[in-house]
């Protein structure tokens, strides 16, 4: 699912005013009050440092001066503090000892025609520099501890901080440009959330017909199919105010914040309304509730149960719409996917053959194609992929273009990008030994005879023996078209292509390998699903005991808890063992008697290391080989 940016968006209507902000002067105060406790604490530091460097003489030195007639004059306090000049026009200060007296020390300074000055020193000023230097540093730290606990209570009652306060954004004046234009298919799915917008804009025409608009419209399905991408064409569809938010935003560590972001969310859109909200991945905080959980649980289950009360308690004639997105339906609340809450349930699947096509030609717009590349083949050849993977293969493939220091994207960069990210970086320093490639080019041998001798398996596009991520080769096949339905027969020529590298290793080598154990795995899941999920069993019946997983996630883990007896489990090894031993057998009799046609496209492959489906099939016709009739 793709886009391209187009103009003229409809008028916005006029955006409300906003709250006004506190004064930016308050910022300062923080780092102003740091500034003056820190002089204050340093001032002492600062003003013994900044005295002047007189020199101290003792009063033992002071009294040998005056007896060699060297002192000129002096200035004596009542604390006995002395400071003067020698005759040689130098400063100086002493100290006299209270304990001795001064009557001596005068008559020497009188004997010598010293002049003496006396001096009362000032105590108040002193004892209030004292004072202040003293209580100020004390006085702004818990000015500053007052005005901390101030802020954190504001904070987590949804001021300053914003703790509290919703952190949606509204987008009002500057909505986007994306329209419903713009997403390439899943034309149901835009009708639906098309409605909505409509509803909003005019719901005249629904209350005169006596209907009434939904509540909430919940998109799910696969990442990468473009849900957020349809929210975000519905804020440049509506003319009315969008918030949006994602459910992540709504939990913090403190307790009851997120059942305040709810509320302040539902406030902001009453104001506002009309108004739209849009919750992307609302599993974070819609999860089931349970009991006995405590802790953070206990936090999300209080945000859930106030988004409830909030999507219950709304009037629908005031024009609030929810509209959220999720790929885990299966974890969310019954309660909240009720009707009143989610009236809608919009299923955004993955794109079909035609769909992926259309999303090709968008995301190739402002690229430039060689002639050769057809978008109906690659599409084609990416069943599976969602919007988000085709962006990427056409942004792989541009890469390897420059690669080669070319603007011009070719088929076969594009097909190099399309094995980039099924099988993974192919490194070329990962050498096979010659015992090695031999095995490997005689593995996906198999795998390519045994896909083109099965009838209804799909047809065989690319085989190769270049690592590439985990896989040491790969033997890619292609649908011929869109299948929505397996039958039994596909189904057992699968299980019969995917052991065929195995049966062939068993037929050269006499011996299998550690090749082949990626293709068990998925063979043994896939009869697996047969004997259990698909009722193909003729042993254990018509019956189907499907794995609890995740619908849109294949990697989520599976709930694997049976659910059926140990004898029933007995029986179900035994049918898919003998599933899979048939299928191995099936492959080594094919294979034995298309002995030279093995052995030749094996050679092929240790030639070429990578061979196209025409070179399979033209190795089957060179052995006089019998190709099934739809081939």
């Amino acid at each position: 699912m793709s886009r391209t940016a187009k103009s003229g968006p409809p008028p916005d209507p006029v955006p409300k005013p906003e709250p006004p902000k506190p004064p930016a002067w308050r910022s300062w105060l923080l780092p102003l009050g740091l500034l003056a406790t820190m002089f204050l604490l340093f001032l002492p530091s600062i003003l013994s440092g900044s005295t002047s460097t007189t020199p101290t003489l003792s009063y033992t030195d002071l009294v040998t001066k005056v007896d060699a007639g060297q002192v000129k004059t002096v200035e004596i306090d009542d604390k006995g503090s002395v400071s003067g000049t020698l005759t040689d026009n130098s400063q100086f200060t002493s100290q006299i000892p209270t304990a001795l007296g001064d009557a001596a020390l005068d008559q020497k300074l009188q004997a010598h025609n010293v002049q003496i000055t006396g001096k009362v020193s000032s105590s108040s000023s002193s004892g209030w520099l004292t004072l202040l230097l003293i209580l100020g540093p004390v006085v702004l730290i818990i000015a500053f501890i007052a005005w901390s606990g101030r802020a954190a209570q504001r904070s987590l009652a949804g001021g300053m901080g914003g703790f509290g306060r919703s952190k949606a954004k509204i987008i009002e004046a500057e909505r986007p440009t994306t329209r419903f234009a713009d997403v390439a298919g899943y034309e149901g799915v835009k009708q639906e959330v098309s409605e909505v917008v409509d509803f909003l804009r005019n719901p005249g025409r629904y209350a005169a017909a006596g209907a009434k608009g939904p509540r909430g419209v919940i998109m799910v399905g696969p990442p990468g199919t473009g849900k957020t991408l349809i929210g975000r064409a519905v804020a440049g569809e509506a003319s009315v105010p969008f918030l949006s938010i994602t459910g992540s935003a709504f939990v913090e560590m403190f307790v009851g914040v997120g059942a305040s972001r709810v509320r302040d969310l539902f406030t902001e859109a009453r104001d506002r309304a009309p108004s739209i909200i849009f919750i992307d991945e609302i599993d974070a905080v819609g999860s089931r509730r349970g009991l006995g959980h405590v802790g953070g649980n206990d936090e999300r289950e209080q945000t859930l149960n106030q988004l409830l009360a909030e999507m219950d308690g709304f009037d629908q004639s005031s024009g609030i719409v929810v509209l959220a997105a999720t790929n885990r339906p299966e974890t969310l609340d019954a309660a909240l996917l009720r009707p009143g809450r989610f009236d809608r349930q919009v299923i955004v699947p993955l794109p079909n053959q035609a769909e992926r096509a259309a999303i090709l030609k968008v995301h190739v717009a402002n690229k430039h194609l060689a002639p050769e590349v057809d978008l109906d083949v690659i599409a084609r050849g990416t069943p599976g992929f969602s919007g988000a993977d085709l962006a990427n293969l056409v942004n792989e493939g541009a890469i390897n273009a420059v690669r080669d220091d070319r603007t011009l994207i070719t088929a076969d960069d594009l097909g190099a990008a399309r094995d980039r990210i099924m099988l993974g970086r192919r490194d070329t320093s990962n050498a096979l030994l010659p015992e090695e490639q031999r095995s490997v080019a005689v593995h996906e041998s198999g795998h390519a005879l045994v896909a083109a001798l099965c009838e209804h398996a799909d047809p065989v596009a690319k085989v190769t023996i270049l690592p590439a991520g985990m896989a040491l080769g790969a033997t890619e096949q292609l649908p011929e078209s869109e299948r929505h339905l397996y039958s039994e027969a596909y189904l057992m020529d699968s299980l019969a292509v995917r052991l065929g590298g195995r049966a062939a290793e068993l037929v050269v080598f006499d011996q299998g390998s550690t090749g082949a154990a990626n293709d068990l795995s998925g063979a043994t899941e896939l009869a697996t699903k047969m004997v259990t999920e698909f009722g193909l069993s003729h042993a254990l019946g018509p019956i189907g005991y499907p794995a609890s997983e995740a619908a849109y996630l294949p990697g989520a883990p599976k709930d694997v808890v049976h659910r059926y007896s140990e004898e029933t489990q007995r029986i179900v090894d035994q049918e898919v063992a003998r599933l899979l031993r048939d299928a191995e057998q099936r492959a080594i009799r094919m294979l034995t008697d298309h002995r030279g046609a093995l052995d030749r496209l094996a050679a092929e492959l240790m030639e070429h290391e990578t061979v196209d489906g025409s070179t399979v099939l033209e190795v089957l016709r060179r052995e006089k080989a019998l190709l099934p009739s739809s081939r």
